[in-house]
Order: structure tokens, then C-alpha cells, then sequence
């Protein structure tokens, strides 16, 4: 059996995390009848929390990522370019 060394990266851990995350906060947000893009924009142009529900621990996810690395992620991937050694 071969083994191969596989390379860890932080920064696809992170964008992973970022990514789970959204999905997470977005799914509560609709379950409890928000518009989920709304809702999201408001706490990232503001970064009060309430624009996120409490509900499924939504708003202690979407805290605990920085918002300027999410706001890099969702760039980054909007427009296609993003590379772990980017982030």
C-alpha cells in the first residue's frame, strides 16, 4: 500500500470553516422566515449581531469568524480567485 504525504493548510481549513459556517447561518435564517441575504448583508455592513437569529446558534457562529476573513472569502469567491495561499 502506498502512502502519500498530504500538504495541511490553515487556510483551506478556514475557508472551510467559512464556508460551513454561512451555509449554517444562512439555513437558520430562512427555517426562521428571514430573508437570509438581507439578514447577512446587515450584520456585515454593521456587524451588529441581531441581524442574526439566535436560533440553531446562528449568531455565535457567524462571531466566531472575523469578519474582514469572511468578507475576503466571499470576494474571493464571488469572483472566482480564490487560492488557499491567497486568504
Amino acid at each position: 500500500m502506498e502512502q502519500t504525504t498530504r500538504m495541511f493548510s490553515l487556510e483551506e481549513e478556514k475557508s472551510i470553516k467559512i464556508k460551513q459556517v454561512m451555509s449554517d447561518v444562512y439555513q437558520a435564517l430562512s427555517e426562521k422566515g428571514y430573508n437570509p441575504i438581507g439578514q447577512i448583508v446587515g450584520y456585515l455592513l454593521s456587524e451588529d449581531p441581531t441581524y442574526i437569529t439566535t436560533h440553531d446558534n446562528a449568531r455565535v457562529k457567524i462571531q466566531s469568524v472575523d469578519r474582514d476573513e469572511l468578507l475576503s472569502e466571499l470576494v474571493c469567491s464571488y469572483l472566482g480567485v480564490c487560492n488557499p495561499s491567497d486568504s
